[in-house]
């Protein structure tokens, strides 16, 4: 299970949680995410087993209906929806992610990267972007069966890929501002979730080197941080070849690293269909190599149509434009 640094005092009892009256008041165990506490009935006393449902009537007086067990993915979409978040445990082997920060450094060595030296990217930070441009062993990630249909869950299955890069604090690095991953987007908050972002750690995570910080419960606030504004926020420590995924209006940023080893991550990071991607993948990635890319990855990159209808090229899918496709469309307009 996740483990929060900075949650002492809070419930985290892996087999149930208590309720004891009167509604819903109080939801959450981040700690584990392991088990929400629920109140129930007056003077009633029952437990929760962590991963299910309990259906309410409009009366509070009555729990109708049986408990409804959830899946994997129900309980992952369901900490998202409460929390914001939620943890996805060896998705990668250890070999496969050692592979991947390998070729991390391949990649760093050859374009000569170097910190950007800005408050949001950091003084003693490697970024590395537009990874599906630079070897097949990325192009698993934006696919893998452990961790796609929770963004599908969260977004649906028109999302689109936003951005693939990497984040490698480097020791001496101070911790991000807290900020959320649809900021710049100008619409009333709380919202429709439209960005859907994760994190695949490639060594362990902790707090002491850097682990991600968040605000539990914070994307449903109404409005953003005040970026450079100190806010309470806990460390999301998780091993390597773990997964957060969180909501992108969950306040996070990741945190300072005081070890003396680098900790390497790898932003995934999605959209709606209907947004504009962070990264112009279409233009960014050559088409030979888009054109060797499967066919649920080329059209996360943007080689499809959302709805029937947006990114269509004079009604035709854009995947055309790859050589091996007529593109042919039937238009929303058209059914």
């Amino acid at each position: 299970m996740p483990a929060f640094a900075g949650m002492s005092g809070r419930d985290n009892r892996r087999n149930g949680a208590i309720c004891d009256c009167p509604r819903v008041a109080w939801e959450g165990a981040w700690a584990g995410q392991a088990a929400r506490q629920t109140k129930a009935p007056k003077n009633l006393f029952c437990i929760i087993p962590a991963g299910v449902r309990i259906g309410y009537s409009g009366s509070d007086k009555i729990i109708t209906g049986a408990a409804i067990p959830m899946t994997a993915l129900d309980q992952h979409l369901d900490n998202i929806a409460h929390d914001g978040f939620t943890l996805v445990e060896d998705v990668l082997s250890s070999d496969e992610a050692d592979a991947l920060a390998a070729d991390l450094d391949r990649i760093e060595r050859e374009l000569g990267t170097a910190p950007a030296c800005n408050p949001f990217e950091g003084h003693h930070t490697l970024r590395v972007y537009n990874l599906l441009a630079h070897g097949k062993l990325w192009e698993a990630i934006p696919v893998h069966p452990r961790v796609l249909p929770i963004i599908e869950g969260v977004l649906d299955d028109g999302c689109l890929v936003s951005s693939l890069s990497s984040v490698k604090i480097l020791p001496g690095e101070r911790a991000q501002p807290l900020h959320t991953d649809d900021q710049l987007i100008p619409i009333a908050r709380p919202h429709t979730a439209c960005v859907c972002n994760s994190m695949w750690a490639l060594t362990d995570f902790t707090e002491q080197n850097g682990a991600t910080r968040v605000v539990p419960g914070s994307h449903t606030r109404d409005h953003a941080p005040d970026f450079g504004t100190d806010y309470d926020s806990v460390a999301v420590e998780m091993k390597k070849g773990s997964v957060l995924v969180w909501n992108g209006s969950l306040w996070h940023g990741g945190g300072a690293n005081a070890t003396d080893a680098p900790r390497i991550g790898i932003p995934m990071n999605y959209c709606a269909g209907w947004l504009r991607q962070q990264e112009n993948q279409q233009l960014g990635i050559p088409r030979d190599v888009a054109r060797g890319f499967s066919p649920r990855l080329r059209a996360l990159v943007g080689y499809g149509v959302y709805r029937d209808l947006i990114g269509h090229v004079d009604k035709r899918s854009p995947d055309f434009l790859l050589g091996d496709s007529d593109g042919a469309l039937t238009s929303v307009w058209d059914q």
